[in-house]
C-alpha cells in the first residue's frame, strides 16, 4: 500500500531516532558527570559519615568483641578490662592513643585524660604482664575505670553504625536506660539553628526592603540609565568576596570609617562595638545578597505591562493604591523567588560570619568547618550538615508548594 510504510522503512526511521537520542545523551553527558561527581556524591558520602563512625571500631576491636557480651551493669568482665590494656599499650606505642581519647571523650567528659594517661602507663609494661593481669592493672591505673558508666561510654562510641551524632546535632542524648532525653549539658546546636534562620530572615527582609524600590526603579528607569545601574548592581560579583568582607571589616571596626564618621557628625560620643557582632554579619552579608533579590524582581518587574498601571490610575486610583493592587501581586514570583535564593544561601554561609561575625555572629555553618577542621568529629559535623540540608529542602517544597498553587489558582 501507497500509504504504509514498509518495515525496512520503519526501522529505518527507529535507528535514526535511536542515534539522535545517542547524540542528546552525548551532549548532556558532561553535565551530568558534573552532577554527579560535585553534588550526588559529595552529599551521598555526608549521608554515609553521618552515621558510619568505625575510628573506635579499628582501634579496639577486641576490647569491643568482649563488650558485646557485656548486659551493661557493674563492671565488664576481666578479659574485657584486659583487652583494652593489650590495646592501649599498642596505641601508645602507635602514638594513636590520642585519637580514641578524642572519640571516648565527646561521650564522656574526662575521658581523653585518663585514656591519654592511662596508655602511658600500659606502654613500658610487659605483654606477659598484661595477658596474665591486665584487668587489674588497669584498675590500678586509675579508679575510673571501675566506673560502669565510662564502659557503657566506649561500648556506645564503638559502633560501627550509630545515630548518636543526630542525637548530639539535636541536642539529645541516651540515659544509662538507652531512652533518648534533653541533653543536659552543652545544648547549643537547636539554639545556633534558631539563631542561623532568624539572621537569614533578617537578611532576607532587608534585602526585600532595599532591592524591592530599586528593582522598580530600574525596571522604570529608561533603557540607558536602567542598564548603567545594572552595572553598577552587577559590580559586586566582579569582586572578589573575601576583598568585600574585608572592606567591611574596615568600615566597621572601632577606628573605622561608619564610628568616625558618626563621631564626626557628634551623634556618637565613643565608638559603637559593631565589628565581630551579630549586627556585623548582618550588615556585611545584606550587601553581599542584595543583587540576589534585585535580579528576580528585575527579570519580573520589567516584563510588566505599564497599561496596568495607567489603568488603575485611571479609574480613580491613589498611586500607592494602584501600586499595592496591581504591581505587587504581579511582582510576587520574581519576589518569593529572590527571598528564597537570598535566604537559603545566607543559612549555608560560612566565610562572611567567620570574618565579621566574631563568636556573637557566627551561624551553623561555622560550627560545622569547625568540627571538620579543628575537633575532627567529621560525623557530627556530617550530621549537622545533613540537618541543614533538610532544612533547606523543606523551605524549597514549601516554597514550591506556595507557589504551585498560586499558580494553578491564577491558571
Amino acid at each position: 500500500m501507497s500509504g504504509s510504510l514498509s518495515k525496512t522503512e520503519i526501522q529505518q526511521e527507529r535507528n535514526a531516532l535511536a542515534r539522535r537520542r545517542r547524540a542528546s545523551l552525548l551532549l548532556v553527558a558532561p553535565l551530568i558527570a558534573f552532577i554527579f561527581f560535585a553534588f550526588v556524591a559529595p552529599i551521598t558520602t555526608m549521608l554515609y559519615r553521618s552515621v558510619y563512625s568505625p575510628d573506635v571500631a579499628e582501634l579496639i576491636p577486641d576490647t569491643l568483641e568482649e563488650l558485646s557480651e557485656w548486659d551493661g551493669d557493674g563492671l565488664p568482665s576481666d578479659a574485657t578490662r584486659a583487652a583494652l590494656a593489650r590495646e592501649l599499650q599498642v596505641l601508645a606505642r602507635e602514638r594513636r592513643a590520642g585519637v580514641l581519647a578524642a572519640a571516648v571523650n565527646r561521650a564522656y567528659p574526662g575521658a581523653s585524660s585518663l585514656i591519654n594517661s592511662t596508655a602511658r602507663k600500659m606502654r613500658n609494661l610487659s605483654e606477659d604482664e598484661l595477658r596474665t593481669n591486665g584487668a587489674t592493672l588497669l584498675d590500678a591505673a586509675d579508679r575510673r575505670w571501675t566506673q560502669a558508666d565510662l564502659w557503657r561510654a566506649i561500648d556506645e562510641v564503638g559502633s560501627v553504625y550509630t545515630m548518636n551524632h543526630y542525637l548530639t546535632a539535636l541536642d539529645l542524648e541516651r540515659n544509662a536506660a538507652g531512652e533518648i532525653q534533653q541533653r543536659e549539658s552543652a545544648r547549643i546546636y537547636l539554639q545556633l539553628y534558631g539563631k542561623t534562620l532568624g539572621m537569614a530572615l533578617i537578611i532576607t527582609v532587608l534585602c526585600i526592603v532595599l532591592g524591592y524600590p530599586l528593582a522598580w526603579y530600574l525596571s522604570q528607569a529608561p533603557a540607558r540609565k536602567a542598564n548603567l545601574l545594572m552595572i553598577l548592581v552587577l559590580l559586586p560579583f566582579w569582586t572578589s568576596l573575601l576583598v568585600r568582607t574585608t572592606a567591611w571589616i574596615a568600615l566597621l571596626q572601632t577606628n573605622g570609617v561608619v564610628n568616625s564618621v558618626l563621631q564626626a557628625l557628634h551623634i556618637i560620643d565613643a565608638p559603637l562595638e559593631i565589628l565581630y557582632t551579630r549586627a556585623a554579619t548582618v550588615i556585611a552579608m545584606t550587601h553581599i545578597l542584595l543583587p540576589f533579590m534585585i535580579l528576580p524582581l528585575y527579570s519580573v518587574m520589567r516584563g510588566l505591562d505599564p497599561s496596568y498601571m495607567r489603568a488603575a490610575l485611571s479609574m480613580g486610583s491613589r498611586p500607592l493604591g494602584a501600586f499595592v493592587r496591581v504591581v505587587l501581586p504581579l511582582s510576587l514570583p520574581g519576589l518569593s523567588a529572590g527571598a528564597l535564593l537570598v535566604f537559603i544561601i545566607s543559612v549555608g554561609y560560612y566565610i562572611t560570619p567567620a570574618l565579621v561575625g566574631g563568636t556573637d555572629g557566627q551561624m551553623i555553618s561555622n560550627l560545622i568547618a569547625f568540627h571538620m577542621q579543628q575537633s575532627n568529629n567529621w560525623g557530627l559535623a556530617a550530621a549537622l550538615g545533613t540537618l541543614l540540608l533538610a532544612l533547606i529542602l523543606a523551605l524549597y517544597w514549601t516554597y514550591d508548594r506556595l507557589v504551585g498553587a498560586r499558580n494553578i489558582r491564577l491558571g
